[in-house]
């Protein structure tokens, strides 16, 4: 395997984490992320109305690598599973 390949697959996935301010469930998620070596992009939906709409009442919301994975509660065992892929 050259040096590439392997980096590659050692590369963290993208996580997007929709939040919103004074949630604490979003706190508790967040470190969580961090927790497993991710620093998730975050998104206040409160500051974009379609957001808001969509995820109204599910924050936080993980999304990795483009699908959303969680809403809502994030079960770890399966968080670090979609983490390792």
């Amino acid at each position: 395997m050259n040096m590439d390949s392997q980096s590659a697959s050692n590369a963290l996935p993208r996580v997007v984490l929709y939040t919103r301010d004074g949630c604490h469930l979003c706190e508790v998620v967040h470190k969580m992320l961090l927790q497993h070596g991710v620093e998730p992009q975050c998104i206040d939906i409160d500051a974009d109305l379609e957001l808001k709409n969509c995820f109204h009442d599910c924050v936080p919301v993980v999304e990795i690598d483009g699908k959303i994975r969680f809403r809502g509660r994030v079960e770890p065992l399966l968080l670090q599973r979609f983490l390792r892929r």
